[in-house]
C-alpha cells in the first residue's frame, strides 16, 4: 500500500496532472525508508530501525533545505535501489527464469531514480554517477561478503569472477576518465557525432557500463547462485549496472521516453552478453550440448530463503 502510494506521488510529476509541489518529495521520502527498512530486512538487519533512521534524515534534509544534505538523500537512494535490486533477485536455472530475476533487479532501480530525482538535487551528474557507483559497489560486496561465507569461500572460481569483474570496471571507468581528458578533438567529436545519430536514429543511447558489466553480471550471477553460493559475488557488480539506472533520470536534457529506450537497449544488450557469458561458463564446466544442459538446469537447484525472507 505505502510503495503503491509512493509510486505513484513519483509517477504524477511526469503527468499533465499539475501536482503540488511537495507530492513527488513525499513519494521520494517514502520510497527511500521503504528501501531502506526492505534492504534491512533481506539482508537480517534491523528493518525498523534502519526504515525509522531513514525516514528521519530523509525527512530532516528535505526540510532544512540544505543543498548538501539534500543530495546525501538523492546520493542514498540510488545506492539503496541499486542494492535492494541485486537483494531482491532469487537464483535462476533457466535463462528465461533469469530474464525474469533482471527485470525485476531493473524495476527495483527504476522506482528509485524517480525517487532520486524527486529530491531536485543540486549536484554535478557526474559526480552523483560515480558516488552511486561507488557506493552500491561496496556495499554491496560487504553484504556478499557475509553471503558468500567471505573470502575463504570464495573458490577458484569465486575468485576469477571477482577479479574479472573488478578488472572490467576499471578498464571502462579508465577508458572513459581518459578519453574525456586526453582523447583528440578529433576523436572526441566522432562520439559525439555517433551519438547524435544514435539518438535520432533509434531514439537513445545505450549505457556501457550496464551493457558490458552491469546486466551480464547480474545475469550470470543469478544464474550461478542456482549451483553455488560463489554467485553471489558475480551479482554484487549487477549493483554497478542498476545504479547507472537509479541516477538515469537526473539529466535534464534526456527526456522520459529516452532514458526509457536508453534502459531497454541497455537490458536487451547486456542480457544477450548474459547469455554468452553463461552458456560459455556451462560448456566450459561441461554441460555441453541442449540436452545436457536441461539436465544440469533440472538439477540445479540450490536452495535459499523465499524473495521475503530474510538471507541471513
Amino acid at each position: 500500500m505505502l510503495a503503491t502510494a509512493g509510486v505513484l506521488a513519483l509517477v504524477s510529476a511526469w503527468t499533465p496532472l499539475d501536482p503540488p509541489g511537495w507530492l513527488p518529495t513525499a513519494g521520494a521520502v517514502t520510497i527511500t525508508t521503504l528501501y531502506s527498512y526492505g534492504l534491512a530486512a533481506r539482508t537480517g538487519g534491523r528493518p525498523f530501525v534502519s526504515g525509522g533512521l531513514a525516514l528521519a534524515l530523509t525527512v530532516g534534509s528535505v526540510l532544512s533545505g540544505l543543498p548538501v544534505l539534500v543530495a546525501g538523500a538523492a546520493v542514498c537512494t540510488a545506492v539503496l535501489a541499486a542494492v535492494l535490486g541485486v537483494m531482491a533477485t532469487k537464483p535462476a536455472a533457466g535463462f528465461a527464469t533469469v530474464v525474469g530475476e533482471c527485470a525485476l533487479a531493473t524495476v527495483v532501480a527504476a522506482v528509485g531514480a524517480f525517487a532520486v530525482e524527486a529530491y531536485q538535487a543540486q549536484v554535478s551528474l557526474e559526480r552523483i554517477g560515480y558516488l552511486a557507483l561507488a557506493g552500491s559497489l561496496l556495499v554491496a560486496l560487504g553484504l556478499v561478503y557475509r553471503l558468500g561465507a567471505g573470502l575463504h569461500g570464495l573458490g577458484r572460481r569465486g575468485a576469477l569472477m571477482l577479479i574479472s569483474g573488478l578488472g572490467l570496471l576499471l578498464v571502462i571507468l579508465a577508458y572513459t576518465e581518459a578519453l574525456s581528458r586526453w582523447g583528440s578533438p578529433a576523436m572526441i567529436r566522432s562520439i559525439d557525432e555517433t551519438i547524435t545519430s544514435l539518438r535520432s536514429t533509434i531514439g537513445a543511447v545505450p549505457r556501457p557500463l550496464a551493457v558490458l558489466l552491469g546486466f551480464p553480471a547480474l545475469a550470470w550471477g543469478v544464474s550461478t547462485r542456482a549451483r553455488r553460493r560463489q554467485g553471489w559475488w558475480v551479482c554484487a557488480f549487477g549493483a554497478a549496472g542498476l545504479a547507472v539506472v537509479s541516477v538515469a533520470l537526473l539529466n535534464p536534457v534526456v527526456s522520459l521516453a529516452e532514458a526509457g529506450l536508453s534502459l531497454l537497449y541497455s537490458a536487451v544488450l547486456g542480457l544477450m552478453l548474459g547469455y554468452l557469458v553463461i552458456r560459455a561458463d556451462q560448456f566450459l564446466t561441461g554441460a555441453r550440448g541442449r540436452r545436457a544442459r536441461r539436465l544440469e538446469e533440472a538439477s540445479a537447484h540450490r536452495p535459499e530463503p523465499g524473495r521475503m525472507q530474510p538471507l541471513l
